[in-house]
């Protein structure tokens, strides 16, 4: 017994090694890449010489970052409140949508052509109607983002809900588990694979949504501040000389 402890205490300690090691190997290829980019970047600000308000050099956006952390990680929360506050709505509405749409073959003849039709509207024409509606405060980014997430979700899940394995199926109608208990114990199950990676789609997208509504109009938020930034921005180089 003491000797299968001790070998089960080493196996143990092996693994955390393991994944000690992959932890610090995928830190250091991030930093590596971080390093290139900046690189890169730098050597363009050199080469091209743009225009600092086109591309500044990464030393003075670090110092903006520093002087004013203030100023922009408030708006930063802002917009971090927004996207978080969306996804959660997006998930739970897409899972719920994809639930009905999924479990029942009727429901989805008639509601999936409806889903992909609406995804043809761009995002650019719904957000001026969202601000009308909801105001220039949180709420009309929160929907904002997620109308752009929840059709990914309801369409992941209630393909997963779709695509569960036929045998598994049989196999419950043989034990005669009734519908909410198939639905509940093996279909869902099942789909979960399909619905994390709607949930991965959704994570993209959502920035996309809460940033979208902040340019067309907001009081506060990153893309927010970056509108009124540019709208007051005068370059010299492109203002008409008399």
């Amino acid at each position: 017994m003491s000797e299968r402890r001790e070998d089960q205490g080493r196996g143990e300690q092996a693994g955390g090694r393991r994944g000690v090691v992959r932890a610090l190997r995928l830190g250091g290829e991030i930093l590596i890449a971080g390093a290139i980019v900046v690189a890169l970047w730098q050597a363009v600000v050199i080469v091209f010489a743009p225009p600092p308000f086109m591309l500044p050099a990464p030393r003075a956006v670090a110092t903006t970052l520093v002087t004013r952390f203030g100023f922009l990680g408030g708006q930063a929360l802002v917009t971090f409140t927004e996207i978080i506050l969306g996804l959660a709505c997006g998930v739970v509405l897409g899972t719920l949508s994809g639930l009905l749409v999924g479990g029942s073959p009727r429901l989805s003849r008639v509601v999936t052509p409806i889903l992909v039709v609406s995804q043809t509207l761009p995002v650019f024409a719904i957000a001026p109607l969202l601000v009308l509606w909801f105001g220039f405060g949180l709420a009309s980014k929160v929907v904002m983002a997620t109308i752009i997430i929840y059709f990914p979700i309801t369409s992941a899940f209630a393909d997963g809900l779709r695509r569960t394995d036929p045998g598994l199926l049989d196999l419950a109608r043989l034990w005669r588990a009734g519908r909410w208990q198939t639905l509940m114990l093996i279909r869902m199950p099942a789909a979960l694979p399909g619905l994390v990676s709607g949930i991965r789609v959704a994570a993209v997208f959502a920035p996309i949504g809460a940033v979208v509504g902040e340019w067309v109009g907001a009081r506060r938020g990153s893309a927010s501040s970056c509108c009124s930034r540019t709208l007051g921005c005068r370059p010299t180089c492109c203002s008409p000389r008399w």
